[in-house]
């Protein structure tokens, strides 16, 4: 019995010891672990035996945790903010993996033909600039529609270690439409008044120099052409500042008949001195908008206005409008010289002709469909055009109908309908 009580007396030492020895361990565990958390910026306090180390552990842990949540938080605030931006963002690590692409350059990833191409130099430049080299680089894609993108990838730094690198792809398309369109604004501006003007200084040299009254009469009236000419530039320029300017106009209820009859009114001297005729009959009187009649007639009167220099004599210009309850649509036809297709994307923008030489012999200034395009802009609607060389054009403009009643009879689709069906 006495060996059998030393015996148990033994085990049960040993087991003690091992006991303390694991509890060591782990003391020493949770010692280390503290350590780790401080050194992570934690900041246990000093603690007292192993309920004060698990207590510091439970705190440290708390912290950590929080840590994690508030960097999860900030993750998920920068994924949704990177997902609402317009440009393309990638995102890739150290050895240029991509680890985050947001949905506006998720379409280059499935994309096929240019987008492949685009792809492709998503991946090469995030390479290069995971390797520390910023990159950029331009693609012109045809199309349609014809696009301008702007790639750039740029390092990512952790300090003084590289931590990846990030890629944005940019659509530039709008940006240097609107560049080239300034640059053409500025040199065609230039032009239509250094021609006049200088046309004017040699006139009135040869005036001053000139004896005979005739030529002298026939050299003035001369001038006065030119500077009607500048006039008429001026004046177009100043209509479209002001209208580009009302970008909110008035919301009055404009009936379209006397939106159209004054217009009609400000061409009849052009129309009757090419011999052409003015037809408004396909106008409803029921068709109204809300807007400012002053916009209204204006865009109106540049549209038979272009009708009428560029159709053909003794011809007719056709004025009729439609509604289905939400838009009203007017429509100016002419069987003129037409439009060519490539010349079609473009006549909308300032000075822009189609016919250069015809523009100075009928007066154009190149700015009537610019303004018409802006009243559009500014009443909530549209301007479009559809053509055929030689056979002619139709603009339609469309607006918010201010009435809301629909048409009891179609009508006739000789005189209007939308752009494709009129030329039908």
């Amino acid at each position: 019995m006495e060996v059998l009580l030393a015996l148990m007396a033994v085990v049960l030492a040993a087991l003690l010891a091992r006991s303390a020895w694991v509890q060591r361990g782990h003391l020493q565990r949770v010692d280390d672990l503290l350590q780790r958390v401080a050194a992570a910026g934690g900041a246990p306090g000093p603690h007292g035996g192993s309920v004060g180390a698990l207590a510091e552990l439970e705190r440290a842990t708390e912290t950590v945790v929080g840590h994690l949540d508030a960097a999860r938080s900030s993750a998920a605030r920068l994924a949704a903010a990177l997902a609402a931006i317009p440009q393309g963002v990638v995102v890739c690590d150290e050895h240029g993996r991509e680890v985050f692409r947001n949905p506006a350059a998720g379409a280059y990833a499935s994309g096929r033909h240019a987008e492949a191409l685009v792809e492709q130099a998503i991946g090469e430049l995030g390479a290069d600039a995971a390797e520390g080299t910023a990159q950029r680089r331009t693609f012109d894609l045809y199309g349609p529609p014809r696009r301008v993108l702007l790639i750039s990838a740029f390092p990512l730094h952790d300090g003084d270690d590289a931590s990846g690198a990030l890629v944005v792809i940019d659509d530039v398309s709008e940006r240097r439409r609107l560049e080239a369109m300034r640059r053409d604004f500025v040199a065609n501006i230039s032009h239509e008044l250094k021609t006049p003007v200088g046309a004017m200084g040699l006139l009135a040299d040869t005036i001053a120099s000139e004896d005979d009254p005739a030529v002298t009469r026939r050299l003035a009236r001369r001038m006065t052409g030119e500077a009607l000419r500048v006039g008429r530039v001026i004046d177009d320029l100043l209509d479209l500042s002001r209208i580009e300017a009302e970008e909110a106009p008035r919301q009055d209820l404009v009936g379209l008949t006397a939106v159209v009859g004054e217009a009609a009114e400000r061409v009849r001297p052009l129309a009757a001195a090419r011999r052409i005729a003015v037809d408004t009959t396909g106008v409803r009187r029921s068709h109204a908008v809300r807007g400012d009649e002053r916009q209204l007639v204006s865009a109106v009167t540049n549209l038979l206005d272009n009708a009428c220099k560029y159709s053909d004599e003794n011809s007719t210009v056709e004025v009729a409008s439609r509604t289905d309850g939400a838009f009203v649509e007017l429509a100016v036809r002419d069987r003129g010289i037409g439009i060519p297709g490539r010349d079609l994307e473009r006549v909308f923008e300032r000075f822009y002709r189609v016919d250069r030489a015809r523009s100075r012999e009928t007066g154009g200034t190149g700015l009537g469909l610019a303004i018409v395009r802006h009243v559009a802009t500014n009443h909530q609607g549209e301007v479009s055009v559809a053509s055929r060389e030689g056979e002619g054009s139709v603009f339609t403009l469309r607006l918010p109908d201010g009435t809301g009643i629909v048409d009891d009879v179609e009508v006739d689709a000789h005189h209007v309908g939308r752009p494709a069906e009129a030329l039908g």
